[in-house]
């Protein structure tokens, strides 16, 4: 009886992980293929959930060391309806920072270029995304290690979609660029 009783109790809190308040359910994955991309784009997101999130490793087709911004749309929105801080600082201690309104996609993360195995990562929390009281959040934490002292770096964004809309949709760019074999984007939901 007392395995029994333990077994039960077992049940009963893993059965109470599987949709907590904080929880991360998938959504949606997508691996660039061997022909690159210039998009990536996530529809029909579900509006259950309080917050999302991207988790994100890319680089871009070109092979010259240097960086690139990605930048994201919502719901198809082409207007001017988007702003973006971010700061950031580099391996040979240099420091960067900027800012963008009234732009017509928000930058949010870094591509690293094609050389080695080296890849940028993104992690991308998207606040509120279904309220429709509010305008949309966006925070991104990014960094890349490419070799060398002046590209490998550490950074924040923050970034404003102004639309009360809820977000059904986004396409992830890579600006005059396509993003390289491998990279790779899963959105996540946040239970609130």
């Amino acid at each position: 009886k007392r395995l029994d009783l333990m077994a039960g109790i077992q049940l009963g809190l893993i059965g109470s992980l599987n949709a907590a308040v904080g929880d991360f359910e998938s959504i949606a994955t997508v691996t660039v293929g061997a022909g690159g991309s210039s998009t990536i784009t996530f529809s029909s997101i579900p509006s259950t959930y309080t917050h999302l999130q991207v988790r994100m490793f890319a680089k871009d087709n070109v092979s010259t060391a240097d960086w690139n911004p990605m930048s994201i749309q919502f719901n198809g929105d082409t207007g001017s309806n988007y702003a973006s801080h971010d700061i950031r600082a580099f391996a040979d201690a240099s420091v960067y920072a900027d800012n963008a309104i009234t732009q017509t996609t928000a930058k949010f993360g870094q591509l690293t270029a094609n050389v080695s195995n080296y890849f940028g990562v993104t992690v991308m929390d998207i606040l509120d995304y279904a309220n429709t009281n509010k305008y949309k959040t966006v925070r991104s934490l990014i960094g890349a290690e490419v070799n060398t002292a002046l590209y490998g770096f550490v950074g924040l964004w923050s970034s404003l979609w102004r639309s009360t809309s809820a977000i059904t949709s986004m396409e992830i760019k890579a600006p005059g660029r396509t993003f390289a074999q491998y990279s790779h984007f899963a959105l996540y939901g946040l239970k609130g």
